[in-house]
């Protein structure tokens, strides 16, 4: 399992540790930043994106420990290791509980510090493979989750479609949630670039330094375990669509270079002078409003200007109450066929409840609570008790299963009390998070509790 380009924080009070460690993890591949005390761990994880952190029991006055869930609340996918020369059971048991991953005992050899990151790096791939796949399957049928029976939709559908085939720029607006990343592959999917990729960067998740490497790629030596020539997203995308999500969160040193390449179609990778072209169509989508930004001198007015060629506003889901039953439909038969649950239907009263509720997290609320419903539904009739508690009225005490107290399995309760956290957050992810488990641990217990 190969770790290069790895990127990690190191935490320890000790100069020779840190040292150690260091050299240990660059021989690796891996691009190490060392800090020695627990506040300079945390400015370090709110510049970069770490992705393990090793991290000392005792830092000085400070108690590693404390660190590990303050670590987690700035980069909640970063994996820990707790290192110490003091290791016993019950550290170790607290380490877990905390957030850590691992937990390694002084001294330590270089083959136990390959192991650990090699474990956790694997661990790492897994749970982002599970994610894509989760992806993957969303985007299974856009066009089929795209049909409407409000106007104001099909005037968008229709806008896309003619929008798909030019090469010009376009830029969707809209609210968190109303699909605009399915539009971006319908715009794809009817163009004459249909055959060519499509390739979507997350513009939010990454610093400006990293998302230009992941967009326009760098030359081996351009930063600390860059080994190798990498190539961006821009050149995956050669020939078909760019989707840039959420353009808005674009730093304005990199706001220049976009711009550049919507103009020239050229750019240079981090570290090379050499200029490259790339034929490549753009589609970019905010939720946020960018005339304000451009009034307030957070986005550039030329670039807002050669994104919105065409510009494809979605209407939220409150606006479009017509579709909310059809796409709880389409959603509910489709993961009940994922589920092998073929057959299951809503109850009047829950379709009711559905139609009722104003969905301010729009499709994407809508998709979740559909999925949570068929997770939690037992026969062939999904109703009111296997909705959330803010979509469903009032239900009489002990209706959405069993209380703490009440006569029950450790097994029940736990299942309820993670029904109820799935049903105050927005997403899986945020539910795994506040339950303090990682999102495969979640994944497993759903599929587990699917077939009782």
């Amino acid at each position: 399992m190969s770790v290069e380009g790895t990127t990690v924080l190191v935490v320890d009070d000790e100069r020779n540790i840190r040292a150690t460690l260091g050299v240990c993890l660059e021989e690796m591949g891996c691009r190490v930043t060392a800090v020695e005390t627990a506040q300079a761990a945390l400015v370090a994880a709110a510049r970069e994106r770490f992705e393990l952190a090793f991290v000392d029991l005792r830092l000085g006055d400070a108690n590693g420990l404390d660190l590990v869930p303050r670590l987690l609340a700035e980069r909640p996918d970063l994996s820990i290791v707790v290192i110490t020369a003091y290791a016993t059971f019950d550290t170790a048991v607290e380490a877990v509980k905390r957030g850590a991953q691992s937990y390694l005992p002084k001294p330590f050899t270089p083959a136990q510090i390959r192991l650990v990151v090699e474990q956790l790096t694997q661990s790492r791939a897994r749970e982002r493979r599970l994610r894509e796949l989760e992806e993957e399957l969303g985007a299974a049928a856009p066009e089929v989750e795209l049909e409407t029976a409000s106007p104001r939709m099909r005037q968008v559908l229709e806008l896309a479609s003619r929008a798909a085939q030019s090469d010009a720029p376009v830029l969707l607006r809209g609210e968190s949630g109303t699909g605009k990343g399915v539009l971006a592959r319908l715009v794809h999917s009817r163009s004459p670039r249909a055959q060519g990729p499509f390739v979507t960067v997350n513009c939010p998740t990454l610093s400006e330094d990293l998302l230009a490497s992941e967009l326009f790629g760098h030359a081996r030596g351009a930063f600390t375990g860059a080994v190798r020539d990498q190539p961006g997203r821009v050149e995956a995308a050669q020939g078909g669509t760019l989707f840039l999500d959420e353009i808005g969160e674009v730093a304005p040193g990199l706001q220049a270079k976009l711009l550049r390449f919507l103009q020239e179609k050229e750019f240079e990778r981090l570290g090379e002078t050499r200029t490259r072209r790339a034929d490549v169509r753009l589609v970019a989508a905010t939720n946020r409003d960018l005339d304000a930004d451009v009034a307030a001198g957070r986005f550039r007015q030329d670039l807002l200007y050669r994104l919105n060629v065409v510009e494809i506003a979605l209407p939220p889901l409150r606006e479009r109450g017509e579709d909310v039953v059809p796409l709880a439909r389409h959603f509910l038969a489709f993961f009940a066929r994922a589920a092998r649950r073929g057959g299951l239907r809503f109850t009047p009263e829950a379709e009711a409840a559905l139609a009722a509720h104003p969905w301010p997290g729009n499709v994407r609320e809508l998709r979740n609570a559909v999925e949570r419903a068929v997770v939690l539904s037992a026969g062939a009739e999904v109703g009111l008790a296997s909705l959330p508690e803010r979509i469903a009225p009032a239900l009489p005490p002990g209706a959405r299963g069993p209380e703490v107290g009440a006569e029950c399995t450790l097994e029940e309760l736990e299942r309820a009390h993670v029904e109820a956290v799935i049903a105050r957050t927005e997403s899986l992810e945020d539910a795994a998070r506040l339950l303090g488990i990682d999102s495969s641990t979640l994944w497993r217990k759903r599929k587990r509790w699917e077939g009782s």
